[in-house]
This record gives structure tokens, sequence and C-alpha cells, in this order.
């Protein structure tokens, strides 16, 4: 039985975060003072090292087994042409995804990550959420158990991604839901729609916010309502890795989206996340600022897919290499105090 089989187990979950390892953590610091560099030079490279140290519960830190996690989902508003493409974009996405020709297919083995796709329900897209909740409660609790199962024991690191055509229009609407501001603040071009494109966008985010204006605020009823299956896996799978420990690097503007309504009522639940880049879509340093994350890079990136978070593996490689490889000064026989 999955570990969120039911709401109840959800909510338990969610009140009971583990944290990180402070005894693995001061060893990797003492690690850091030993080796044969000026305290602090290589900034936050030192950092990473740290953060993977109190996760893994190792001041030696590794990345043998590193799972990148995409979900797919299809949602009923983009009957509203929100999105530059129709809704069969997905499961054709998916389809390039399992032949290996998407870009996160080179990002992850790149990063020397196993890949795994999940679609959920792509011919059953959910509900319009500008006239009904988008998820019922059962639908909504598959989707976070459906999450959760890709998260193996002993996995090292997790990256998260999506596909939904449409669903940066949901990721805005639960962070307006998350954090307030007006859908104007959150809404962008997503996958490439014009201005025409973004005025439509605003307005389904603002009948959807007054459709589900006077439903419960918990982390649950928002995703369920404002959600997809595919953001509810992801805030599944990031909930699961908390409750065993492993670290876990956030994608884009949706992949953040999916923590909103959680992080909003349970702040620490990003605690053992590293946001892997800053995407082009301009809600997304907004939701970063809220959820207290620092991003690894910004390159101007808007695809999805988990694309920025595998790029940023590599940073996290090179963290943990120099963290693991360095000589000490006692090993160089170099003195102390540079």
């Amino acid at each position: 039985m999955s570990r969120f089989a039911t709401l109840a187990a959800f909510e338990t979950a969610l009140e009971h975060l583990p944290v990180a390892d402070a005894d693995a953590i001061t060893g990797a610091r003492a690690r850091q003072v030993s080796l044969t560099k000026p305290a602090g030079s290589l900034g936050r490279l030192e950092d990473i090292a740290l953060f993977m140290a109190g996760w893994q519960g190792t001041a030696q830190p590794v990345i043998e087994r590193g799972r990148a996690a995409i979900f797919a989902g299809n949602h009923g508003f983009v009957v509203h042409g929100v999105s530059a493409f129709p809704a069969s974009v997905t499961a054709a996405m998916v389809g390039n995804f399992a032949a290996g020709g998407a870009a996160i297919n080179a990002l992850a083995g790149a990063a020397g990550l196993n890949l795994k796709v999940i679609a959920l329900d792509l011919d059953r897209p959910t509900a319009d959420f500008t006239v009904a909740a988008a998820m019922d409660e059962a639908e909504c609790i598959a989707a976070f158990s459906t999450g959760a199962a890709v998260v193996e024991p002993g996995l090292h690191l997790l990256v998260v991604g999506e596909m939904g055509i449409g669903n940066s229009t949901a990721a805005a609407a639960l962070c307006a839901r998350s954090y307030g501001g007006t859908p104007a603040q959150w809404v962008g071009p997503g996958t490439g729609i014009d201005a025409e494109g973004i005025a439509r966008k605003v307005t389904v985010v603002e009948r959807a916010l007054a459709c589900h204006a006077y439903a419960p605020d918990t982390p649950f009823e928002i995703l369920r309502r404002l959600g997809g299956r595919e953001i509810a896996a992801i805030a599944g799978a990031v909930l699961e890795a908390r409750r065993q420990r492993i670290p876990v690097v956030l994608d884009g503007f949706i992949s953040c989206a999916a923590l909103a309504p959680l992080a909003a009522a349970v702040p620490a639940i990003t605690d053992h996340c590293l946001a892997g880049h800053c995407s082009a879509e301009p809600g997304h340093i907004r939701l970063l600022g809220h959820l207290g994350l620092d991003p690894l890079l910004s390159l101007g990136m808007r695809l999805g897919e988990g694309s920025g978070a595998a790029l940023a593996v590599s940073v996290i490689r090179a963290a943990l290499a120099t963290h693991n490889g360095m000589a000490t000064f006692a090993e160089a026989g170099v003195a102390d105090g540079l």
C-alpha cells in the first residue's frame, strides 16, 4: 500500500517532517576546514556539500543512485485557449521521452540519472477548474501515491519534473491561492503564447480562484482543486523523499508550484530541496522567494521536463567531487591556514 493511500497519511507526513542529520553536517564541515584551500573559497559548492551530507546522513555524501522522475498529466481548462499547443502534445512528448528523443533524455544521461517518466491518465484530463475541482479526493490521493511510489529506498538524489500542456496556468493559480497577489503577477507566457493568450490565462486563473474562493485553505484542498495529476504527483514524490531523507532538486515554475500549497502551510517542507534553476517564466523568481530557495543556475530556460534540475545535478556532482576528492592539509603535507 502506498505511503499516502489516505488523506490522513498525507497530512500526518506533512506534520512530521524529518530533519537533516546535524552530526553529518558537523563532520562534513570539519572535512571542509581540513581541505587544501582557503576556508570558503569554493563558495556555494561548499554549502551544497554540507546540504547533501545532512540529508544523506554521512560526512562524505555521494550520488551513485540518482533518479529523474518526470510526471505527465492533462488539464480540462485547456479548452479556454491558455496554451500555444493542444493537449495531445502531452502524450506525444511522453512518446518522445520513451523513444529517448527529448531534452530530458540527453540531460539525464549527461547527469548520470536514471530517468522514469510516469503518465497519469492522459486520456482523462482533470476537470475544468474554472467550474469544478480539478480532482476529487480519490484522484488527488492516487496522484500523490503515484508520485511517492517512484521514491525508492537507497536513492541518493531525486530530480522532479513535469510535462502537461497548460500546466503553467495551474501553477499560477496555485501560487496566487497560496501566496496572494493578482493572477497577472503569476501568469506568464508558458510555452510562448502572445499577449492575447496571456490575457486569456489571467482570466482563466481569475475564474478558477473565484470558483474556489470559499474552499478550505489546506494544502490538500488547494492542490486537488487548482492543481493537476502531475502536479500532485510531484508533491507526493517530494514529501515521500522527505520521509526517507532523500535530497530533491526541483525544476522550474510548475515543479516548484507543486510545493506552494504545502510550503505556505509548512515552510520547512523545502528544507531538503535545492532549486535547480530559475526559469524564464516570470512568476518563478517570485515563487522561489516565497519558498526560500536560491537557484543554482539561471540560464533563461523554460522547457520544463526536469531539464533545468537535471542540468544542475552536474553542479552538485562537482561540489561532491571537490568535497570528497581533495586532499586534506595533512595528506598533502601543506601547512594549515591558507
